[in-house]
C-alpha cells in the first residue's frame, strides 16, 4: 500500500519541478541573447609580430646553417595566453616583406639573445623606426622590448653602441625595485594587485639573464634616453650592482624590461627560473596589458587570408630542451620563398 501511495507523490513532485525549472532556462536564454556589445574601438583578434634572432637557440645541436634565426616558442604561448595571434618577423626576409609584415600585425615584441651589431642590428633599428612613425601617424602601435632587444633599444636610442654596461646578471632570479613616487597607472604594472607589487620588491619573481645593461646614473645621464624613457624598477646583479630593469616610453606605447616574463611558465631549462604562483601572475599580467594595448590598434585589420598565410602555425616548432639548447622549444626559420602571398 506504501509503494501505491508514493508513485503518484514522486510523479506530482516531478511535474511541480519541471513548472519551475522551464522557465529559469528560458530566461537564462533570454539574458544569453542580450549580451553586451563589445567596444567598437578595439581589435579582439589581434596579432604579434615576433622578431626572429640569428642561429639556431641550441648552439648549432639543431640547425648550424649560418643563415637560419629561430623564435623562441615561449615569446609565442606568451602571446598567445594573452588572446593574440603571432606573425614571425624573420629578420633575414627582405625589406619589403619585412614591411608588408608589419602591416598584418598590431605590435611587436623583440626578444633576448646576444646580437648587437651586423644585419639583425639594422633590422630592429628599422622596426623600431617603423614602430614609432605609425604611433606618430596616429595607429596605436605598441612595442615590447625584452632582455637583448631593451638593449638594443638603449644603444638606438642613444645613438651610442658602446653605452651599455657589464653587469653579472646571468642564470638569476631577481626581485625589482620601484622607483620613488611611481605612478603604477597607464604602466604595464598597472594591473598588479597591491599585495603582489609588494611581493615583486621583497620575492624573487622575475628571472634575468643578462651580461650588459644599463645604470640608472648612465642613462639619466643620457639627454636623449632620459627623454625618451622612464625608469619604473631597478634590480641588482649578482655583485650588487644597481641597473635598469624596467623602463616605459614618456610618449609612446614601448615598454623594455631586462629581465623576461616569458621564463616563469614556459621555460624550464635553469633551476632558477621562478615558477611560484605569485611568478605565474606576473607573467600573465605582463602579457595581458601587452596584448591589451595590441587590442587598441583597432584600425589595422588586415584581409584574412594574408594574416592565415603569414601566421606561426605554417611552422612547427622544435625540441631544444632535449639538446640541451637554452629554451624548451625554438621555430626555426630559413631563407627560402615566402610560406605568404604579400
Amino acid at each position: 500500500m506504501e509503494t501505491n501511495v508514493l508513485i503518484p507523490f514522486f510523479t506530482i513532485f516531478i511535474q511541480l519541478m519541471a513548472t519551475h525549472v522551464k522557465p529559469q532556462i528560458i530566461e537564462s536564454q533570454l539574458n544569453f541573447l542580450s549580451c553586451p556589445a563589445t567596444d567598437p574601438a578595439l581589435n579582439y583578434r589581434p596579432v604579434i609580430g615576433i622578431v626572429s634572432h640569428p642561429g639556431d637557440g641550441a648552439s648549432g645541436r639543431l640547425n648550424n646553417a649560418s643563415d637560419v634565426s629561430y623564435i623562441a616558442a615561449s615569446y609565442v604561448k606568451f602571446a598567445e595566453m594573452a588572446g593574440a595571434r603571432v606573425i614571425p618577423i624573420i629578420y633575414t626576409e627582405p625589406p619589403e616583406i619585412i614591411n608588408q609584415k608589419l602591416n598584418l600585425v598590431n605590435g611587436i615584441i623583440f626578444t633576448g639573445g646576444w646580437s648587437k651589431k651586423g644585419l639583425y642590428f639594422e633590422v630592429v633599428k628599422g622596426i623600431f623606426e617603423k614602430v614609432l612613425e605609425k604611433n606618430d601617424a596616429g595607429e596605436h602601435f605598441p612595442l615590447l622590448a625584452i632582455c637583448l632587444g631593451f638593449e638594443l633599444l638603449t644603444m638606438i636610442i642613444s645613438k651610442d653602441n658602446n653605452i651599455l654596461e657589464e653587469f653579472s646578471a646571468s642564470h638569476q632570479a631577481s626581485t625589482v625595485q620601484f622607483v620613488e613616487n611611481i605612478k603604477f597607472e597607464g604602466t604595464v604594472f598597472g594591473r598588479f594587485s597591491p599585495v603582489l607589487l609588494k611581493k615583486m620588491s621583497t620575492h624573487c619573481l622575475v628571472m634575468q639573464n643578462h651580461r650588459f645593461g644599463i645604470s640608472p646614473e648612465r642613462l639619466q645621464a643620457n639627454n636623449d634616453l632620459c627623454g625618451f624613457f622612464r625608469i619604473l624598477t631597478t634590480s641588482v646583479d649578482k655583485k650588487n650592482k644597481v641597473y635598469v630593469s624596467s623602463v616605459q616610453a614618456q610618449h609612446y606605447p614601448v615598454t623594455a624590461l631586462q629581465w623576461h616574463p616569458e621564463k616563469n611558465v614556459f621555460e624550464w631549462g635553469s633551476s632558477q627560473i621562478p615558477h611560484t604562483e605569485d611568478a605565474i601572475q606576473v607573467t600573465q599580467h605582463v602579457a595581458n596589458y601587452f596584448v591589451s594595448e595590441a587590442r587598441k590598434s583597432s584600425n589595422n585589420k588586415p584581409a584574412t587570408s594574408k594574416v592565415l598565410d603569414n601566421l606561426i602555425y605554417n611552422y612547427s616548432p622544435s625540441y631544444a630542451g632535449k639538446v640541451r639548447g637554452s629554451f624548451e622549444e625554438v621555430y626555426l626559420f630559413t631563407p627560402r620563398p615566402t610560406l605568404s602571398s604579400l
